[in-house]
């Protein structure tokens, strides 16, 4: 008997948390039929020569719902070993939509996730009204991973009360109708439902999206009839105010949890914010309840990318913002240019603010994310004898205008981010894949994770964090048939080279409808990457194959 695919000579890390053991695998259609020594001859057969064999990573938050209308690669989490992927986050969604009301959710998207308006409506077919049609058409897009979504408490709440839904409350009738649509949605396919509750994400008008400030009789009632579906309820919470907002939030989502039987996930950074006012006890307190509560963090710091293509630059540089990004790096090589532009900068009063915010993000291939607080362009420049904008453009100028610099706004303190991955409820992700695209580039999140934590640092064990990246994360999914290289499972896994397997520098790249740009971020270490049995990666590189499902609640 022949198999479809084995891989043999790998070090197995199963997901479990259990030891690595070496071994081979063997794949028939979409399923794993063997683990531990394979006689019999596949197909195809890929050595892994020692290399770390592990079931497929899932991202539990990204924002490709616009994404996957143009680019069924689903780039940039496919290339960092991601198999499965959760669209739908951040209580913004594209369904349920009336057909009158699809601009309006265009750009309540793109005024929150920063994905072009014009891109959402040229680049998606929008030939749905339900949830459930919502799936029909993007499986038709044939997606190269997994893709699960959640619905939105914007577009649900828009649907039921229309622009009243964004300042106003619901009647008790109008509760009713919204948690029965959410309910209705989860039953056509979506494994949960995402809301909002930081007033920083905003309309074009400035006000807050629908649902931000849903009072816990909303909360409550939507998380019964989603945890009837058995879905997930995703929340942001309010963690950048000020007072008890993050532990309010936290127990009104604590309360539907327990009137819903609902898993919930919920963002965790780490913030001044955040850290000063430490919920940690109020989750402890709620899973000690029997509350199935879940964080996800990215494992790094997160923020800005600045270089000659994003509009992260220096105060006081209208000039350079009003060229072409092609252009930008012929523009600096005129000096008398680059004298405007350090003149514009020593005489803006925020200059010196960017600057000591601001981290250069080294001259190698791979990113470097790891500088102490300190380590700043500010204290680079003051180093070199000049001024920051100085030093920006120099690095610009050197690296033929590659250079990157890294303005992070939370997980700074990597203390407290390890700490903070070490409780048994955080699941690393966090990467916000799909949005942000022309200012943040956190998606290569699972390379870091394993070179960083694993390999560099040894402070988390391979094991462990395999676990927490996949199996640990279908448990927030409630996925039974994946994150674990188990005979009867999905046959969703990578094969990695730890010892190469890291970031590549970010990057910016036009290839959105109407000609409008991205930030991307390669990987290198990915011997292979295997979606439902076919193998859609193989040495970094993709072989063509979209062998991604729709994944539905009611799968």
């Amino acid at each position: 008997m022949s198999h479809d695919l084995v891989i043999r000579n790998g070090l197995i890390v199963d997901g479990s948390g259990n030891r690595a053991f070496l071994g081979d695998i063997a794949v028939d259609e979409e399923l794993i039929t063997q683990v531990g020594k394979v006689d019999s001859a596949g197909y195809r057969e890929i050595d892994a020569d020692g290399g770390v064999v592990t079931p497929g990573f899932i991202d539990l938050h990204t924002h490709l719902d616009a994404q996957i209308g143009w680019d069924p690669m689903l780039t940039p989490i496919s290339w960092h070993g991601v198999t499965t992927a959760l669209m739908g986050n951040c209580g913004v969604t594209f369904a349920p939509c009336k057909k009158a009301d699809r601009e309006f959710l265009a750009e309540m998207m793109e005024n929150v996730e920063d994905i072009p308006r014009e891109a959402i409506l040229d680049g998606l077919p929008w030939d749905w009204e339900t949830y459930g049609e919502y799936l029909d058409s993007i499986e038709k897009l044939r997606p190269a991973i997994n893709v699960a979504g959640m619905v939105g408490h914007g577009a649900t709440r828009f649907y039921v009360m229309g622009h009243r839904g964004i300042d106003e409350n619901p009647t008790p009738n109008e509760i009713a109708e919204i948690a029965a649509l959410a309910g209705a949605s989860v039953r056509q396919g979506a494994v949960g439902f995402s809301t909002n509750r930081m007033p920083g994400h905003r309309l074009p008008d400035g006000r807050p999206i629908p649902g931000t400030f849903a009072e816990a009789s909303e909360v409550e009632a939507i998380c019964r009839e989603v945890g009837a579906g058995n879905g997930l309820f995703q929340c942001v919470p309010h963690y950048t105010g000020e007072g008890d907002w993050v532990e309010r939030d936290f127990r009104i989502l604590g309360q539907g949890a327990k009137s819903g039987g609902t898993r919930i996930l919920f963002s965790a950074v780490e913030t001044n914010t955040f850290h000063k006012n430490d919920p940690h006890h109020v989750i402890e307190q709620l899973r000690a309840e029997g509350c199935r509560i879940y964080g996800v963090t990215v494992p790094r710091c997160g923020g800005f990318v600045s270089n000659l293509k994003t509009p992260i630059l220096f105060p006081g540089w209208s000039a350079l913002q009003e060229v072409d990004v092609n252009e930008r790096l012929n523009a600096i090589q005129d000096v008398e240019f680059r004298t405007q532009l350090v003149d514009a900068a020593k005489n803006n009063p925020q200059a010196m603010g960017f600057a000591s915010r601001c981290r250069w993000m080294g001259d190698g291939t791979r990113p470097i994310y790891t500088k102490a607080k300190d380590d700043t362009l500010a204290s680079l420049a003051d180093s070199m004898g000049e001024h920051p904008a100085e030093t920006w453009l120099r690095l610009s100028l050197e690296s033929g205008g590659k250079a990157n610099f890294h303005q992070p706004f939370f997980n700074m303190d990597f203390t407290a981010v390890g700490e903070l991955m070490e409780r048994d409820w955080v699941v690393p992700g966090l990467g916000d894949a799909g949005a942000h695209v022309s200012m943040i580039m956190d998606s290569g999140w699972p390379s870091f994770y394993l070179s960083h934590w694993v390999r560099d640092t040894g402070q988390i064990q391979l094991e462990h964090a395999v676990h927490c990246m996949t199996q640990r994360a279908a448990e927030v999914l409630d996925l039974q048939d994946r994150g674990v290289l188990h005979v009867g499972k999905r046959a969703d896994l990578n094969v990695i080279n730890l010892d190469a397997v890291e970031e590549r520098q970010p990057e910016v790249v036009t290839d959105f409808p109407h000609n409008k740009s991205r930030l991307i971020q390669r990987a290198q270490g990915y011997k292979n990457t295997v979606v439902n049995g076919q193998v859609i990666l193989e040495n970094d590189e993709f072989t063509g194959v979209r062998n991604g499902r729709i994944l539905r609640s009611t799968d």
